[in-house]
């Protein structure tokens, strides 16, 4: 079946699904292959839970006219998606960077869907899957598209925009983080300045952190957005509040690392006409999810600060900075290991306990097997369930505890513990 008549029967319901556990009616059942399950053995229990359709890719599973046999799945998918593309006139923000993408596009989705029918990428779906299903979930109601890309080595942010073709994109920062896939901090700005490549080829704009002498640069010859230079950081202690139109406005958001992601969906909803009433009102009552600096308070009156989404030496100092300043006399870090760095892996996480000792967060634990391999006087653990126990012996009580590791690690389990 060719590009053109599989879309006519996707355009059918716009609904496209590759997990037959979260099946909804009329959708397209993609039978996309892993290492450690194949797609293609769950084609016809798809049909059955209310799919119109599944496309596979092994002839044996195409056993009726509903079940759709294309040479590739997920290159089907991709292509479905960059036709689907051609077809929507629609406005779309595309977003890469080191840290803080994924807060940035909640941020500037809440600002703007105060006014328009926005489609934006749903939790971290922004790989060469997230961001095709991404397109695919927008339909010919949905007035601005929002797509977040994700990328750990070259080329990957080129092929992502070539798919989703951007009007507007927007980096918020290049830090040390996948550096087993780019090779060094150069290699990140190399990869993730793919989009302003592709933005300046076909001769769309960016939105640029002026305060950032690396996008300056990048961008001089594209057209550019500067962000909102009036906006003021007044402090973070520990939630960010910040000046805006003469009025001081107070965030749900920890670490002064988050003003320029505040700033970058400020100016976007400016540049998208959103009143100043609404930019307010979407900034002041969004709350972060997801173990993104989430603040939760303990029967035992303990706080903490759970950022344990991700992790790279770049997210991990900006988090012991903010921690550094809150007020309090009793404080504790845990912190896990930080994944994909590659050759430079023990000496970043060295890097980070000295750092730990040069803000004097003396009491600090550290986990997985990477941290283990460190110098420190500080207390190391290898495993989680070696942690589980050490804290459960504790009974904190009255403390402000920063946890922070990268997703792997999945320290938020280790809230349960301390509440």
């Amino acid at each position: 079946m060719n590009i053109t008549a599989l879309y006519n029967l996707y355009s059918e319901s716009f609904l496209v699904d590759t997990d037959t556990r979260k099946i909804r009616k009329n959708t397209m059942y993609f039978a996309l292959k892993g290492e450690n399950f194949n797609g293609n053995t769950f084609a016809l229990e798809a049909l059955k839970k209310g799919a119109s359709y599944s496309i596979v890719d092994e002839k044996e599973y195409a056993t009726t006219t509903k079940i759709i046999l294309v040479e590739d799945v997920l290159a089907t998918l991709q292509e479905l998606a960059k036709y689907h593309r051609k077809k929507l006139n629609t406005p779309i923000i595309s977003l890469t960077g080191s840290n803080g993408k994924t807060t940035t596009k909640e941020l500037i989705n809440a600002v703007l869907s105060t006014q328009y029918n926005i489609t934006a990428t749903v939790g971290n779906l922004n790989n060469h899957i997230g961001v095709p299903l991404t397109l695919l979930s927008m339909t010919p109601s949905t007035e601005i598209g929002i797509v977040e890309m994700g990328a750990n080595h070259h080329k990957e942010i080129e092929f992502l925009c070539s798919i989703t073709n951007p009007d507007y994109g927007y980096i918020t920062n290049f830090g040390k983080a996948h550096l087993e896939g780019f090779g060094s901090l150069e290699g990140v700005i190399e990869a993730k300045s793919e989009m302003y490549e592709y933005l300046h080829k076909t001769n769309k704009s960016v939105f640029v952190n002026t305060s950032d002498k690396i996008q300056v640069e990048k961008t001089k010859n594209i057209n550019s957005i500067n962000l909102n230079q009036t906006i003021k950081h007044i402090g973070s202690n520990p939630f960010v509040s910040i000046e805006f139109n003469g009025e001081t406005l107070q965030t749900n958001l920890m670490g002064g690392y988050n003003f320029d992601n505040l700033s970058a969906a400020i100016t976007i909803g400016e540049y998208f006409n959103i009143s100043s009433d609404n930019i307010k009102k979407a900034i002041e009552t969004y709350t972060p999810t997801n173990n993104r600096s989430q603040l939760i308070k303990t029967k035992n009156n303990t706080t903490i600060i759970l950022d344990a989404y991700n992790a790279n030496p770049s997210s991990m100092k900006a988090a012991l900075d903010n921690f550094s300043l809150i007020n309090s006399k009793d404080k504790m870090v845990i912190l896990g290991d930080m994944f994909e760095l590659g050759s430079d892996s023990l000496q970043e996480h060295q890097n980070i306990i000295d750092y730990c000792s040069k803000l004097r967060l003396i009491d600090s634990i550290f986990v997985g097997g990477l941290f283990y391999q460190a110098k420190t006087n500080s207390l190391k653990i290898k495993t989680f369930e070696e942690l589980k126990e050490h804290i459960a012996a504790l009974n904190l009580k009255n403390k402000h505890i920063l946890i922070k590791g990268s997703r792997g690690m999945a320290l938020e389990r280790i809230v349960a513990i301390i509440h």
